[in-house]
């Protein structure tokens, strides 16, 4: 289990960002460990072909059999929508004579010994470092920036924004309750109840920060492996669905749709959760244009509100639009 230890200032201080360095390793797991993360399978198998002609073996060596990653390929963002070059700015600053360490803490407690495209280059760890950092970065510009990754960035901001309402509007029990089921708040101590790291963590925030994180490759809240990085707890994100391609969901209720029309109706039914145009656009199979129409008719009747999140523009219900599509 994983305790982190929240002041009052903690608490009041905790915030959401996520990361594309992140996602990007997290994401090797699809190649490791298929099946585990269904919704991503079909997007990554059109990948496959690309990945396989880059530094593939030392990209899957950097995960463990236990699907542990090294702490240092996922530093905590340092704001709430990092550029993917400067958080990998981070991992090649990893002085060299860290890079043993920080491998031996991922694979040594479950594999007992280090992968060998690993276990090799630490005769030089400099160059090691350097072409693991050159490995990710290829992999991100080849594999996840053309196209994954814009799809992937609107499904976390929404995340974010609905977050923040219901840290807003029901507070911080309420939010950790839904992050994830692993998680436990009692008497300003906020534990993952399934142990992550070989031992037990006890970590005092103690005006540190506490940053949360979510991602598309995980089962449930997890943090780094050791507890000498700053606290950060990732959960796995809202809204995956989308990135398979899901159906938008039932059809809205006759009566909505007689009161609105049938496309404001869906609209409305799927903005639950807040949504880009672009996103809304691909889940109902209609042009991004269309979308803007019926969204600008919510807008102006304050059904719908708008808040911009990094580069995207999010819609979600109002309490008035919550009301009328909850009947």
């Amino acid at each position: 289990m994983h305790r982190f230890r929240l002041a009052l200032a903690d608490l009041a201080s905790a915030s959401f960002a996520y990361s594309p360095l992140q996602e990007t390793v997290l994401s090797l797991r699809m190649w490791t460990h298929p099946g585990v993360y269904v919704w991503q399978t079909p997007g990554f198998e059109r990948l496959r072909p690309a990945f396989e002609r880059l530094d593939s073996a030392l990209l899957r060596a950097l995960i463990a059999s236990n699907r542990w990653v090294p702490d240092f390929l996922t530093p905590r963002p340092l704001s709430p929508a990092p550029d993917f070059r400067s958080e990998l700015a981070l991992v090649r600053a990893l002085p060299p004579e860290r890079l043993r360490t920080e491998l031996e803490q991922t694979f040594l407690p479950h594999d007992r010994t280090l992968p060998a495209p690993l276990a090799a280059g630490l005769a030089d760890p400099a160059r090691l470092l350097t072409r693991i950092a050159d490995a990710i970065e290829e992999y991100w510009e080849c594999c996840l920036a053309p196209e994954w990754w814009p799809q992937a960035r609107t499904v976390l901001e929404a995340d974010l924004v609905y977050r923040s309402r219901v840290l807003a509007q029901h507070g911080a029990a309420a939010l950790f309750a839904e992050l994830d089921g692993r998680l436990d708040w009692q008497d300003g101590v906020l534990a993952i109840r399934r142990r992550w790291s070989a031992t037990d963590g006890d970590v005092t925030v103690d005006g540190r920060g506490l940053v949360f994180v979510p991602t598309f490759f995980a089962r449930g809240a997890i943090t780094s492996i050791s507890d000498e990085h700053p606290p950060m707890i990732s959960y796995p994100a809202r809204g995956q669905a989308v990135m398979a391609g899901a159906p938008a969901g039932p059809p809205p209720p006759r009566s909505l749709a007689l009161l609105l029309g049938a496309p404001k109706a869906r609209l409305l039914a799927l903005l639950a959760e807040p949504a880009s145009t672009t996103e809304l656009a691909v889940r109902l199979g209609v042009t991004p244009g269309a979308v803007s129409q019926h969204l600008s008719v919510l807008l102006a009747t304050r059904l719908v509100t708008r808040a911009r999140h990094g580069r995207s523009v999010l819609y979600a219900r109002s309490p008035l639009g919550d009301g009328l599509a909850d009947g």
